[in-house]
């Protein structure tokens, strides 16, 4: 995905499921998942011992979202996405987002060949940075 194609993603995107999201302030998924939320997207939480992350109900897989879901991120191993790609088909998903160091071929294949757009080893947060000039809030 180049540079334009990205900036249309984001522009284009209201809710953002996410796959692995941490309540530990410590994570990157946290961190990562503020600072989209911050910006004006909805995270949904997905993750089966939280209740809660950023003031969101947490959901324990992507098929018990009740509402629409724009981008599926995933902050899994690269050998666990495949069953959240294909609930990412599913739940009818418009993108799958592996973050940073996730990288699975496979399940982008997977993802495309149903009609979704597929990112690999690219951070949100970092990309919607350096694409919109975007900086961290200090607190």
């Amino acid at each position: 995905m180049n540079d334009q194609q990205l900036k249309e993603l984001y522009n284009s995107i209201k809710t953002i499921a996410t796959v692995g999201i941490s309540a530990n302030p410590e994570k990157p998924s946290f961190g990562i998942t503020l600072y989209l939320k911050e910006r004006g997207y909805r995270i949904i939480p997905v993750n089966p011992t939280a209740k809660e992350v950023h003031g969101e109900k947490a959901y324990p897989d992507l098929l018990s979202i009740p509402d629409k879901v724009d981008v599926v991120q995933l902050f899994r191993p690269s050998e666990e996405v495949m069953p959240f790609v294909e609930q990412a088909i599913q739940i009818g998903a418009k993108v799958v987002w592996m973050q940073e160091g996730i990288y699975n071929p496979e399940a982008a294949k997977k993802a495309e060949a149903a009609g979704l757009q597929a990112v690999m080893d690219r951070c949100m947060r970092a990309e919607h940075m350096r694409l919109f000039g975007a900086r961290l809030f200090v607190r």
